[in-house]
């Protein structure tokens, strides 16, 4: 039993989709928020309770014993923890609902695969770790103590978090960090899906950093390819890691940190030009500056991942985009 949390989510019903695909059975969990359009997430639960195999428990993660009941009724040997209050700009507005989701709910995550031995945890965490980091590409080896936003700073408190459970508990936990996830059944509140929509309804859409921002997109399936591969590959002790020159991305426990992008960031406009020439229509801009929170520029170095995993993201942008807003265009009938 592998269980799944934010199974409802964007990259969760993908995961999720996946694994029972290949035979194994899953217990999804999943608030159902109204983060973003709780329909769509209704929407691809549907689809997921189509498929043998499935179970499906409406859990809030900050709640202890919900979670708990859950760890102990099924007893998964491994978890993919996806669950999360998700976006930079949203933590300022909403602080708490990041610590209630991030910090607390993942810390009843911990103790969930603590209590039930088992044997991998794999945990979303962001890109936005890297913060104020300006060297390109970003590396798992670097430090990453300066983020931008509290977003960022949970995430980069799931990863101590996991590492402390790592090192006094001895089960092997990964983290991966996400690049700009793009693709179908993307999330509302995402730059591309924001620009898709508004473009066709003829809005105007807001262009921060007037454009310059470079973003790693990730398509989808991609990132679903890395998470099934990572679960089959828990990690042990590095057994060349020392305190004196620590490695961030290792330890003595079993822990272990991947970046999880497609290593080919494009700037801010050319994506919007791109969407432009899927949709056949032109955008109405308003450039503005920075928002407060974003960092100018994210690029990711995957080697790790593709001398573990035997893998690395390669879907085009081009490509990635046409297969969005096709989909974007069936679901919504446009």
């Amino acid at each position: 039993m592998i269980l799944v949390t934010g199974a409802a989510g964007f990259i969760g019903f993908h995961v999720v989709k996946r694994i029972v695909e290949d035979g194994h059975e899953v217990l999804g969990i999943d608030n159902l928020n109204d983060y973003y359009d709780p329909e769509l997430k209704r929407a691809r639960l549907q689809l997921l309770e189509r498929l043998p195999g499935f179970f499906f428990e409406k859990i809030d993660i900050s709640d202890k014993e919900a979670v708990e009941s859950a760890f102990r009724k099924r007893s998964p040997e491994y978890v993919v923890h996806l669950a999360a209050q998700a976006g930079v700009r949203y933590s300022i507005i909403n602080p708490r609902a990041y610590v209630d989701s991030n910090i607390t709910g993942f810390l009843h995550v911990l103790e969930g695969c603590r209590t039930c031995g088992i044997k991998h945890l794999v945990y979303a965490s962001s890109s936005s770790v890297y913060g104020l980091n300006t060297a390109m590409p970003f590396s798992v080896h670097h430090p990453a103590d300066h983020p931008m936003s509290l977003y960022g700073a949970t995430k980069k408190a799931n990863e101590l978090m996991a590492h402390s459970y790592c090192h006094l508990f001895g089960f092997p936990a990964t983290g991966l960090r996400f690049f700009t996830v793009y693709g179908p059944w993307g999330r509302p509140d995402m730059a591309y899906f924001l620009f898709t929509k508004a473009i066709l309804e003829g809005r105007t859409i807001d262009v921060f950093s007037h454009g310059k921002m470079l973003r790693d997109f990730t398509f989808i399936d991609d990132v679903t390819e890395a998470v099934v591969r990572i679960l089959s590959h828990p990690p042990t002790g590095n057994p060349n890691w020392r305190g004196t020159n620590p490695d961030p991305a290792s330890s003595t426990a079993p822990f272990r940190l991947y970046n999880i992008g497609n290593h080919t960031p494009i700037e801010l406009a050319r994506f919007i030009s791109l969407i432009e020439e899927c949709v056949g229509k032109k955008a109405i801009k308003s450039d503005l500056p920075a928002q407060a929170g974003d960092v100018p520029a994210t690029a990711a170095d995957v080697d790790d991942l593709r001398l573990v995993a035997g893998f690395e993201p390669k879907t085009p942008i081009e490509i990635g985009m046409l297969r969005f807003i096709d989909w974007y265009r069936s679901y919504y009938k446009v």
